[in-house]
């Protein structure tokens, strides 16, 4: 009885919440929550629920981000509580007629030539398998206090490696998260472990104060360590970054249970170097702009949006990330470095068939111009990312997906190669 009235309790509050935007409704949340001081049967429904409720409102939804905890761990007065969770993960993929030299499908590592060795190959992984802890305390000076740690195995050689570990209280995370620039709620679902490579997903340490007016109207802003790739000319070294980047954005939701939304956001970063010859520091501005949306169409039908446009600002493109495209050398000035323009966005829409089973697809791409004539003729122009998928949920907790993608990668000298990928997943979370 105990055990059934957990799950029931459970149920109540699932569908009490509004849909999310990367799950369908076979998500019924459904957890062991065990109350500690107590004895026998002494912990009663309204006791678990307040417990389950605590991580309801404090739950990060979007692209990548864990489900809710399987284990919940309480006292009688609910002050203090400890959340347990993460899933296995395994895919296998087939990569043909062109490969791409990663276990995710990033359409930057498309080899240009290709050879009979990057025609096709087999592989699998199991590292984006994930663990997590999340603790939230209720204090009478902070509030709700929720520390946060997140790992997954991509640390190389299956290690782990530190995703998101973070304090945050009355609207201020201190610690490291997905950087404020991404909207987590406006990317499809995909296998693919990196996704569309328009898309500005990755992780920085930050301050960050997020605030909502109301349901409809809410805003955020960072100060975020910055991660400068740059090319550098003779005389011109990189030094350690002397101020953060700060990603700001405003957002708007309506629709039932405020589900659809359309965010503005903006990122500015002063990244800084050192020119031998003077002797003396100098910087380069970079700045990027997006617009970003999630749509319900209809019940069944979501569509998602973004496009971004900036100066310097190749962290936070996934495709070019670590590329070496954030400051370069300038030809007309010898002693300058200059930021590289550079666009992507992309289109995709999902379709819930039933409550256990929904497709998605997309289209997307990124692109790097020319500034001053800097540019080699195997310099990386443009890319292009095209996925199809289907999910399937067996049970709440396991869930199997099939998926095909096709990418393009073309250089400034319009040279070119494209590869294919079909892919399998079965997780199960715990």
């Amino acid at each position: 009885m105990k055990t059934l009235r957990l799950l029931l309790v459970g149920l109540i509050f699932t569908l009490q919440l509004p849909a999310q935007t990367r799950t369908v409704n076979i998500y019924e949340y459904r957890p062991n929550v065990i109350v500690t001081g107590l004895r026998g049967d002494a912990a009663d429904s309204a006791m678990i629920g307040a417990a389950v409720r605590h991580y309801f409102e404090t739950h990060v939804t979007g692209f990548q981000q864990s489900h809710m905890p399987q284990f919940i761990i309480t006292g009688r007065d609910n002050r203090f509580l400890l959340g347990i969770g993460g899933y296995v993960n395994f895919r296998t993929a087939y990569d043909f007629s062109g490969v791409v030299q990663n276990e995710d499908f990033v359409t930057y590592d498309i080899p240009i030539p290709g050879n009979a060795t990057t025609a096709q190959q087999l592989r699998m992984d199991a590292s984006t398998s994930r663990l997590f802890f999340k603790a939230i305390a209720n204090t009478k000076k902070l509030g709700r206090v929720i520390t946060y740690i997140e790992t997954d195995f991509r640390g190389g050689d299956y290690r782990l490696r530190l995703r998101s570990a973070y304090i945050s209280f009355k609207g201020w995370l201190f610690g490291r998260d997905v950087t404020t620039f991404c909207d987590l709620n406006a990317s499809p679902t995909t296998i693919d472990f990196e996704g569309p490579n328009a898309y500005t997903f990755g992780f920085n340490t930050m301050i960050r104060y997020t605030h909502a007016f109301n349901d409809r109207w809410s805003l955020g802003a960072a100060l975020e360590m910055p991660e400068v790739s740059g090319t550098y000319a003779p005389g011109l070294i990189a030094i350690p970054q002397r101020l953060p980047d700060l990603p700001v954005y405003v957002q708007y939701n309506w629709g039932r249970n405020r589900f659809s939304h359309i965010r503005a956001s903006a990122v500015f970063r002063d990244m800084y170097y050192h020119d031998e010859t003077l002797g003396k520091n100098k910087s380069a501005f970079g700045w990027g702009t997006q617009l970003s949306t999630a749509i319900r169409v209809t019940r069944p039908l979501i569509l998602f949006g973004q496009a971004v446009y900036g100066r310097g600002i190749s962290p936070y493109i996934q495709d070019i990330d670590g590329a070496g495209l954030d400051i370069v050398p300038d030809p007309r000035h010898p002693d300058q470095l200059q930021t590289l323009p550079m666009f992507g966005w992309f289109g995709a829409a999902q379709i819930n068939l039933l409550d256990n089973l929904f497709c998605s697809g997309g289209f997307s791409q990124v692109r790097v111009y020319k500034r001053n004539d800097f540019g080699t003729s195997d310099m990386y122009r443009t890319a292009q990312y095209i996925f199809g998928n289907v999910f399937y949920h067996i049970t709440p907790n396991c869930q199997v997906a099939l998926e095909y993608l096709y990418g393009k990668r073309k250089n400034m000298d319009n040279a070119s190669n494209h590869a294919n990928r079909i892919q399998a997943m079965i997780q199960y979370n715990f």
